[in-house]
């Protein structure tokens, strides 16, 4: 793994979290433990439990977190937080980020930049890498994964060529693949500052790996996870990642949601979190210079009543 690695928002996250040096912290994606080395300093009487559905993060973390005694790993997905933690917490970190020794180990698959096997799985011992998905899956699945995961414009052109080259031959390559992305986008396209794959792998990654579906259930069990006046602090960088918190946020933050015809409230249903940050919060343009991986960093934060 790469030591060179930059903890998306850090100061940011630490003062929202708002942390009582005897509470119970967990940062539900491990990664580089960045972040969870600075929840672990603010720590006297506390413990911080830290959770990665990767192993190598959870085998790293255990390497370098011996000057800790109170901080604990699990491997496991930030989605069944209620169930690796059987007690309520005073916060939840979640930074949605591909970690920079995935990104940056070619073994991992999701550099477009180096060859590598086609993999993409965040959780290695899961069975779905993106080797199946791109040889097994239908035109649609594919297309759809690059449009609406990706963004891609060329996404029908994309996946239309992706079917055609699995049929003269498996692809198992990171490159190969980049290949025949390039192949199906017009020459203005591979012209254009982006790398002309980013998209494309960013669809199939976060469809390999269930992201937005880990998400929707992560915050389904939320407020049940906090304890009153617990915060939840989530970096995401994608649109869609942003879009399923904002909503969620918002969503449980309202009290009756009876139609205003209606006199009196029938619904029943009572506010459980309160948001703290209106707007989220971004990353300074110091530190877009110094980790250019952060510019689509968002932050936003609740608070559990």
């Amino acid at each position: 793994m790469s030591e060179l690695h930059f903890s998306v928002m850090l100061g940011e996250c630490i003062e929202m979290l708002n942390i009582n040096p005897n509470g119970t912290y967990i940062d539900g994606t491990f990664g580089r433990g960045g972040h969870s080395r600075e929840i672990a300093r603010r720590l006297t009487g506390g413990r911080l439990i830290c959770i990665d559905r990767d192993s190598s993060a959870i085998e790293y973390g255990k390497a370098t977190f011996s000057e800790f005694d109170n901080v604990e790993f699990i491997k496991g997905d930030f989605c069944d937080i209620p169930i690796l933690v059987s007690e309520k917490v005073d916060g939840i970190l979640l930074d949605l980020g591909v970690s920079s020794p995935q990104l940056d180990e070619a073994e991992r698959g999701f550099s477009y930049m180096a060859d590598g096997p086609l993999d993409m799985r965040m959780d290695r011992e899961s069975s779905f890498s993106a080797r199946e998905f791109v040889n097994g899956r239908s035109f649609e699945e594919i297309r759809r994964a690059l449009s609406e995961y990706g963004e891609e414009r060329y996404a029908s052109k994309i996946a239309s060529a992706i079917v055609r080259e699995r049929e003269k031959a498996e692809i198992t390559s990171t490159l190969q693949l980049v290949d025949i992305i390039k192949s199906a986008m017009p020459a203005a396209a591979l012209r254009e500052k982006q790398h002309p794959a980013k998209r494309s792998f960013q669809g199939i990654r976060i469809a390999v790996n269930d992201e937005l579906g880990e998400i929707e259930r992560f915050l389904e069990k939320l407020p049940d996870t906090l304890k009153p006046g617990g915060r939840a602090v989530i970096i995401t960088f994608h649109s869609l990642e942003d879009r399923l918190v904002k909503h969620f946020f918002r969503e449980a933050e309202k009290p009756c949601t009876c139609p205003p015809s209606i006199p009196v409230c029938v619904c029943g249903k009572k506010p459980v979190l309160k948001v703290i940050t209106n707007k989220p919060l971004l990353p300074t343009q110091e530190e877009v210079e110094k980790n250019p991986r952060s510019r689509s960093a968002k932050v936003r934060v609740a608070e559990r009543l």
